[in-house]
């Protein structure tokens, strides 16, 4: 009996060995999935514009003057992404916990608004017009990847019209314009055109209607 028994596991477990899903036997015939070395996906550095110096010194202001939720003050934050060649306009105000990959290639109008925790990724030109305003979180990014390819850095610019409304935790993706006054509800994600004056949410992004009516006199009938 208990040789049976010794000779019944031994089978069994061959078995299991070889005749299982995610064995060594099972696997054998399935295709290898390509697997692309990020060490050798290029493009990053060529986003920069800039010296290694001139990042790191960059990497430091931000810190102390950018994010820094103890530095409460807009026209200090204003002065600091200047002097790092970003172009703001008058009575922009930029909240504490903000983040600017690259102040050099960064447009802000004047009398707009930065709420805190806003992160401009930017690796392309980035422009926010006059009178806008980009709310708490949310995350504008110029920048993507060659997936299929080799990893590496694909870029394109965002522009955010006069007069817009980036509500919380949106998700702004390269290639976007946002049309004069267009209004974002909260956690969208979006990607490509959206007309002026309209309203706009969701993941996929879907249009509301409009946020100002039309008058006669606009639409050239008075």
């Amino acid at each position: 009996m208990k040789i049976g028994r010794s000779r019944s596991r031994t089978m069994s477990n061959s078995m299991a060995l070889t005749g299982q899903p995610g064995s060594k036997d099972a696997d054998r015939h399935e295709p290898t999935t390509k697997v692309i070395p990020l060490s050798e996906a290029p493009g990053e550095r060529e986003a920069w514009n800039r010296s290694s110096s001139v990042m790191y010194l960059w990497a430091v202001a931000e810190r102390l003057f950018v994010t820094n939720s103890w530095q409460p003050s807009s026209k200090l934050r204003n002065a600091i992404l200047r002097l790092f060649g970003a172009d703001i306009g008058e009575g922009v105000i930029f909240r504490p916990r903000t983040r600017v990959a690259f102040p050099w290639k960064l447009v802000i109008g004047a009398n707009s608004w930065i709420g805190e925790g806003v992160w401009i990724h930017n690796q392309n030109h980035l422009t926010i017009g006059a009178n806008a305003v980009i709310s708490q979180d949310t995350f504008l990014t110029t920048g993507s990847h060659a997936l299929r390819r080799d990893m590496a850095l694909i870029t394109s610019p965002i522009v955010i019209e006069d007069g817009v409304w980036v509500t919380s935790r949106c998700v702004v993706l390269g290639g976007t314009r946002i049309g004069t006054s267009a209004v974002i509800g909260p956690n969208s994600v979006v990607k490509g055109e959206i007309p002026p004056n309209t309203i706009w949410s969701g993941n996929p992004l879907a249009e509301h209607g409009t946020r100002f009516p039309v008058t006669l006199k606009e639409m050239g009938l008075s």
